[in-house]
């Protein structure tokens, strides 16, 4: 790998390193998410049950592609701990095929699993008719985009575990130019292509993701962070054991959110149409807005996990610190921006005044803890890369399962539609104590009263 390329994150500033891992992610992260509103976009103009197909197949998919982002959780975790540790290269490049080659194989099963169980899975949701059929139309090609999405990711966990950040937020955007590129293309058709309608959003992801796959691999083999490394087999079942053993819980981890949020829109559901429409508007702002959080948790993983791995405890610690500290900052400015300016931001995503009362409500109180959970985030993340998957995944299941989701339909049956984004609001706030507690028992941050409170301080 060419020392351009290379990120040292157990020298320097502390914070310098988590910037240059996370700052290049926010471009990333904002890049998926387009594809998401693209398709949105361009199915829309298709048909009522094209959009509508769109609205049971995202939150599924979402659900699915937890398994990817676990797995290259754990290969990030393990690798970077590699890195930091200074193993012989030959060994990390060894750890990152096993990685990859696991997650292939595993995802192929999974792509084959949810292809046969679909039409199952999305009529017991609810999908008849027309709608059913453009979901069919759909999964196919994307059961068969799945194995390459996540080998890009566990490829993009490589170089982040190397320090380069910049180089996996890029493959990220090259997966989303095309799938963004070539929608109205293939959804529409053009000159010799004919017109596919949801086929075509599909098909454009499947490109997007091979795209992105080779380029991601080529340029690790480039690099030698992958490559030939003697007898492939070696270390094979201990290496899979600590990949898995952050893997697996941070796969549930993620698809603990998805899966709670789909049962939260059913207690919306009971308020009213205009009120579901207000709160899937309110989410796709939050989901914009916490772009930033969502690149410092994708950052602090290498930051952590090399330190942790050269026994540089205290630049762990610093890390998280800093982390929590950007969280709080950030977390206050979008808090008092959406007090004053929820009407006019959810006036762009809602259509109608009474979907945008519904999602100008959601925005205000909740726009005040959303502190919170860039700090569940970010200790998730944290303690996923100290080998401390466990304590991720029960915080989630914890917010989500005992705290908001029980909540929201208490505090709907009470109070109406305002009982959902209070429930979401103590959501933030209890899951982001239970996280700093959690993170104080795993080593990962230093919480100290001052000297002057202090017991037993001599006046």
């Amino acid at each position: 790998m060419s020392d351009s390329k290379k990120r040292d994150l157990t020298k320097g500033a502390v914070w310098k390193g988590l910037t240059a891992m996370s700052a290049p992610m926010s471009l990333g992260i904002f890049s998926v998410i387009g594809v998401g509103l693209a398709d949105a976009y361009f199915l829309a103009k298709v048909s009522s049950a094209a959009l509508a197909a769109v609205g049971f197949i995202y939150p599924v998919i979402t659900a699915i592609t937890s398994l990817s982002i676990g797995l290259s959780a754990g290969a990030n975790a393990a690798l970077s701990q590699s890195v930091g540790a200074g193993a012989n290269p030959e060994e990390t490049r060894r750890l990152g095929l096993h990685a990859l080659g696991f997650g292939s194989f595993v995802s192929a099963i999974m792509a084959v699993v949810v292809y046969l169980m679909f039409p199952f899975l999305f009529g017991s949701l609810g999908a008849t008719g027309k709608v059913a059929d453009e979901i069919a139309q759909y999964m196919l090609l994307w059961a068969l985009s799945f194995p390459f999405l996540v080998t890009m990711m566990i490829t993009n966990s490589v170089f982040r575990a190397h320090g380069d950040g910049a180089t996996s937020a890029a493959i990220m955007i090259l997966a989303a130019f095309f799938g963004i590129a070539l929608n109205p293309v293939l959804i529409f058709g053009w000159g010799p292509i004919p017109e596919m309608g949801t086929a075509g959003a599909a098909l454009s992801t499947l490109i997007g993701r091979i795209v992105a796959m080779a380029v991601a691999l080529w340029i690790a083999w480039r690099r030698g962070l992958l490559g030939f490394c003697g007898n492939i087999f070696t270390k094979l079942f201990k290496n899979l054991v600590k990949i898995l053993g952050v893997g697996l819980p941070a796969s549930l981890s993620n698809a603990i959110n998805p899966v709670g949020m789909a049962l939260v829109t059913a207690a919306v559901a009971t308020v009213g149409h205009d009120a579901v429409a207000g709160f899937g508007a309110a989410g796709r702002v939050q989901s914009i807005l916490l772009v930033p959080l969502l690149a410092l948790s994708s950052g602090i993983g290498p930051v952590v996990g090399q330190n942790w791995g050269a026994k540089e405890a205290c630049r762990a610690q610093s890390a998280t610190s800093w982390a929590f500290g950007f969280s709080l900052v950030y977390g206050g400015f979008i808090g008092f921006g959406l007090l004053v300016f929820a009407t006019p931001i959810a006036s762009l995503l809602a259509a109608t005044e009474s979907d945008q009362g519904y999602a100008a409500q959601y925005l205000r109180i909740v726009g005040l803890t959303l502190f919170g959970y860039g700090i569940v985030v970010i200790a998730n993340a944290a303690m996923n890369a100290r080998n401390k998957a466990l304590w991720s995944m029960s915080i989630s299941l914890g917010r989500i399962f005992i705290v908001y989701l029980p909540l929201a339909w208490i505090g709907v049956s009470i109070f109406g539609y305002v009982g959902i984004p209070a429930a979401a609001a103590l959501a933030n706030v209890l899951g982001a104590a239970a996280a700093l507690y959690a993170i104080k028992r795993n080593d990962l941050i230093e919480l100290r009263l001052p000297d002057f409170l202090k017991p037993g301080r001599a006046e």
